[in-house]
């Protein structure tokens, strides 16, 4: 996967996430009767026709391209519920709605355009004294989009209140010092 040494370039493809996605289990109602499939992620199966048995998301796409199957919508993907996390999450501006952690972009997208107007409000609230962002109830792709900055932004501030960038009077100061040799600069009188 990209960038797995270094947590800045850590940002997954929306390709890549959602490949990840693909192992999320749905349930399919085969039309067919056939043995178990052993697979190297599980086994899935026996298939019996109409009674609904779990598989992966690959697997169910796999069998409903060669007409075996149809693929049970999972029960939070319901235009009520859908409609009742929304307004929820707008109701709510700093609590995210518990959602799958992978979903599907197409069909939830008002529901993402809340949810990143909440992330951007709550990313404008980090301040030079915040050592960690606690986010619940964000999905993948919304934790993949986020962490780059986040760990940017954490790091810059860090940086930034470091000893070394903050000037403190000789009398007060009884910590060591770390030693800089670099050359220094007489500065002119005004």
């Amino acid at each position: 996967m990209a960038g797995q040494s270094d947590p800045c370039l850590s940002l997954l493809s929306a390709a890549e996430v959602e490949f990840i996605a693909e192992d999320e289990l749905v349930d399919v109602v085969p039309n067919m009767k056939m043995d178990a499939l052993h697979m190297f992620c599980g086994v899935f199966g026996p298939f019996y026709p109409q009674i609904a048995t779990k598989v992966p998301l690959w697997l169910a796409v796999a069998l409903k391209k060669r007409g075996k199957c149809r693929i049970q919508p999972p029960d939070w993907m319901n235009i009520e519920k859908l409609t009742h996390v929304l307004d929820a999450e707008r109701e709510s501006p700093r609590e995210f709605q518990p959602l799958p952690f992978h979903y599907v972009r197409s069909a939830l997208e008002d529901i993402r355009n809340v949810r990143f107007h909440k992330v951007e409000n709550g990313l404008a609230t980090i301040s030079d004294r915040t050592h960690a962002v606690k986010l619940k109830n964000l999905s993948a792709m919304e934790v993949n989009i986020i962490r780059p900055f986040i760990i940017r932004a954490l790091q810059a501030f860090y940086k930034h209140d470091s000893p070394e960038m903050i000037h403190q009077p000789t009398s007060q100061d009884n910590r060591p010092r770390v030693a800089d040799n670099a050359p220094r600069r007489t500065l002119r009188p005004r």
